[in-house]
């Protein structure tokens, strides 16, 4: 695909979380939102996988920390082609396999299951580690972390890890939006200097505009090239990212259109509708279907 190609993909899957969110009627819009280009280069660009069979031996493997943007995740699974898109609306739902969190025995394509925020590095190094160390197989390991999850000391316990075993085939991404869901990151634990903290750890850092497809796309490539120190992106996002009344709004972390009113927002009952039209209208500078 071209890059512009990618960022109209992307555009949809914005539209499919906002599509989710409100039939679900629950979840998270912020986070989702803001990684909606980061997921798409990985999955239609980067990673090597199969929809069609999703535990082929030699696929890349995904690991989602932060579990709860994981309406992204489903809607580029879908766009992909794991899952028919329509599926998408049973998010949350009774007897669903779009759980509020990502669950590995519910869905094809899911590596492993994810909630308590900080565990997920953990995890993908020991995938890394037994692929690398053990196997010796060629397939790498992609973990999505939140950047307010970096507060908890296992995200640090498992880049100390990955460092002392070289795992050269794993790559973090991390979005650094700087909020969560009490307010923004440098108020609530501050980061700073973030990708200092990171090369002290022996990781190689890149960081990227988390809404530049090639940038992203450029950056898991170099990744590759990296031989002897996992590699970690900074991906710098605007939470709640194509849509003007939730961007830069912590108060979007955990919540979906339509569930509140909200300061400076349409008010309940017209905010999933504003958000739509302004996604399909990238913002307005193409005309709408229903004009």
């Amino acid at each position: 695909m071209t890059i512009q190609e990618l960022e109209l993909k992307a555009n949809d899957i914005r539209q499919d979380i906002i599509k989710m969110l409100v039939a679900a009627k629950s979840g998270h819009s912020a986070g989702p939102l803001g990684m909606a280009d980061v997921f798409t280069a990985l999955y239609f660009e980067v990673m090597k996988l199969d929809p069609k069979n999703p535990t082929w031996a030699d696929r890349d493997r995904f690991v989602l920390s932060c579990g709860h943007i994981n309406p992204v995740l489903y809607a580029a699974m879908a766009e992909r082609g794991y899952f028919d898109v329509a599926e998408l609306s049973t998010l949350r739902k009774l007897g669903t396999r779009l759980h509020g969190h990502p669950h590995n025995q519910a869905l094809p394509g899911i590596e492993t299951s994810s909630g308590p925020l900080g565990q997920g590095l953990s995890q993908a190094a020991g995938i890394a580690y037994a692929g690398l160390k053990m196997k010796q197989e060629p397939w790498r390991v992609y973990c999505v972390m939140s950047d307010g999850e970096q507060e908890e000391g296992q995200i640090w316990e498992a880049a100390m890890f990955a460092s002392k075993y070289k795992l050269r085939n794993l790559v973090g991404l991390i979005d650094r939006n700087n909020i969560q869901i009490d307010g923004h990151t440098e108020d609530v634990m501050p980061l700073e200097p973030f990708a200092d903290k990171w090369r002290a750890f022996g990781w190689h850092v890149l960081e990227v505009d988390g809404h530049n497809i090639k940038e992203i796309i450029d950056a898991c490539n170099e990744a590759k090239a990296i031989y002897e120190k996992p590699t970690v992106i900074i991906c710098h996002t605007i939470p709640g990212k194509g849509v003007d009344f939730m961007e830069y709004r912590y108060e979007w972390h955990g919540m979906p259109p339509d569930s509140a009113d909200v300061s400076g927002a349409p008010k309940k009952g017209e905010q999933a509708a504003k958000a739509l039209e302004e996604l399909r209208t990238l913002g307005g500078k193409i005309k709408s279907e229903h004009q």
